[in-house]
């Protein structure tokens, strides 16, 4: 490794555009669950849990943001761009929603034109198209490398990657009777969906021949790989990374599934047969007996 590559790792620097952005997100977040909760009578308390888990999504963004990983990925290594855009649409997105209470973004959706478009961009359908299209229309070559010269187009691309990231995440983490989740076997549906919707722009990265990004290619080699290797690396860590995390949601959501229809299944039976009904079949003491 380089001494320029070594040095990087140790720097945090982010632009003041994206650092005022996050304080924002927190502070504003931080005043609708205290004084304006308070003032309006919004709620009588908010769960710490919920407060852990929103700030949490925004650490995650910082990270993204701040750390190493944003100076090598805008200036170096298209692997290390990929992984910044994995922790900004597949990391913070839902903890964000999970960290927000319903009764914070009711008051946001009470005018019926606000609730109906809500209810649009949250639909599976809409979430899930807005959401992927967004994401391979910027690996196109022209946007991507135009992204990473123009600092306002840069930080455009990112303002519609997170925002339709958390659209795409709503299906699966709403906190809103109102805008509900999936049930669990259309949140499998959904899942698996999410793990092969980017399979063409991981194809077209993956197998190209060449380097298909002038900016990288063009950038200083920090590492000792050629920018074809880096752009494989940075595929693999966007298709693997998320294929894991979608296989992972899909296995808890199974299982979640399985406690219902068995409790339900349990429900059901005591109900026909009465509370000391062995449902489980005899115990091998039993069989003995």
């Amino acid at each position: 490794m380089s001494e320029l590559a070594s040095s990087l790792w140790f720097q945090w620097e982010g632009h003041a555009g994206s650092l005022l952005a996050i304080a924002l997100l927190q502070g504003i977040y931080l005043i609708g669950i205290g004084p304006l909760r308070e003032r309006y009578r919004l709620a009588d308390s908010i769960e710490p849990r919920q407060i852990a888990t929103f700030t949490a999504g925004v650490m995650v963004l910082f990270f993204a943001f701040t750390s190493p990983i944003h100076i090598l990925g805008e200036n170096f290594l298209f692997s290390m761009h990929m992984l910044q855009h994995l922790l900004v649409t597949l990391i913070a997105p839902p903890l964000l929603i999970l960290g927000t209470p319903d009764w914070l973004l009711r008051p946001l959706l009470r005018p019926n034109w606000a609730f109906r478009t809500a209810r649009i961009l949250t639909n599976p359908l809409v979430a899930f198209g807005t959401f992927n299209m967004v994401f391979a229309l910027w690996h196109i070559p022209a946007l991507y490398n135009s992204s990473l010269i123009i600092e306002g187009f840069h930080a455009f691309e990112h303002i519609l990657m997170i925002s339709t990231a958390m659209l795409v995440w709503w299906p699966l983490t709403s906190m809103m009777p109102e805008l509900p989740r999936l049930n669990y076997p259309l949140q499998m549906g959904y899942l698996f969906a999410m793990s092969v919707a980017q399979i063409i722009v991981f194809g077209m990265i993956t197998f190209a021949p060449q380097p298909i990004y002038d900016f990288y290619i063009n950038a200083p080699r920090v590492w000792e790989i050629s920018p074809l290797v880096d752009q494989q690396i940075g595929a693999i860590i966007m298709k693997v990374g998320s294929g894991m995390l979608f296989l992972t949601l899909m296995i808890v959501a199974f299982f979640k599934w399985y406690n219902i229809e068995e409790a339900q299944r349990k429900a059901e039976a005591e109900a026909h047969y009465g509370p000391d009904l062995r449902l489980d079949g005899p115990s091998l003491e039993d069989s003995f007996r």
